[in-house]
C-alpha cells in the first residue's frame, strides 16, 4: 500500500525543470595587443606595418592602400583598441608600429587567385624546361607534386 501512494504522488521525470548550466565559464588566455575582435561580413582584418626601428615605414603601407586596404577607426570595431595619437594616420586603430586595415574579401580572393594562377604558370613553365631536355634512353617522368599526410603505421601501396 504504501509503494501505491509513492507512485501516485510522485512527479514525472520530463516534469522536472532544472536550471539548464550551458553556458561554459569563460577560459583563460593570454592576452594579446593585436586582437582586434571578428570584422564584419564581407571584410577581412590585417595588422599593417607603419613603422620599422623607429622611422615611418610609408613604402609599405602606400602599397598596401594600392592594393585595396583602408585603415580602421576605433568605431568600427566595437572594441576599445588603441588609436595613433598623431601623425597622418591620427585617429585610427594602431599598436607599436602597426595599423589595423581592413579589406573586402572579394579583393582578398581575386588576389589569392592571382598569385595561385601565377604560381602554376611557374611550375608549367619548370616542367616544360625538365621535358625539354628529356633524352628518349633515359624518359623523365613528370615530378608527383602531391603532399601526403599519414599518422603512424605502415604505408599501403597500390599494386599497378
Amino acid at each position: 500500500m504504501n509503494q501505491d501512494n509513492n507512485r501516485k504522488t510522485r512527479i514525472p521525470r520530463s516534469a522536472d525543470t532544472r536550471e539548464k548550466t550551458s553556458t561554459r565559464k569563460k577560459v583563460w588566455k593570454p592576452s594579446s595587443a593585436l586582437d582586434a575582435g571578428s570584422p564584419p561580413p564581407g571584410t577581412k582584418y590585417r595588422w599593417i606595418r607603419a613603422e620599422f626601428g623607429g622611422q615611418e615605414d610609408r613604402r609599405n603601407v602606400t602599397s598596401k592602400f594600392r592594393e585595396g586596404y583602408e585603415l580602421v577607426k576605433p568605431e568600427e570595431v566595437g572594441i576599445e583598441l588603441p588609436t595613433m595619437d598623431d601623425g597622418r594616420h591620427a585617429g585610427h586603430v594602431g599598436v607599436g608600429g602597426l595599423m589595423l586595415a581592413k579589406i573586402d574579401t572579394d579583393l582578398v580572393d581575386q588576389r589569392n587567385a592571382y598569385y595561385k594562377q601565377k604560381t602554376q604558370n611557374q611550375m608549367d613553365a619548370v616542367d616544360n624546361d625538365l621535358m625539354r631536355n628529356e633524352h628518349p634512353s633515359m624518359p623523365i617522368s613528370k615530378p608527383d607534386r602531391q603532399s601526403r599526410v599519414t599518422f603512424g603505421g605502415q604505408q599501403k601501396f597500390e599494386d599497378s
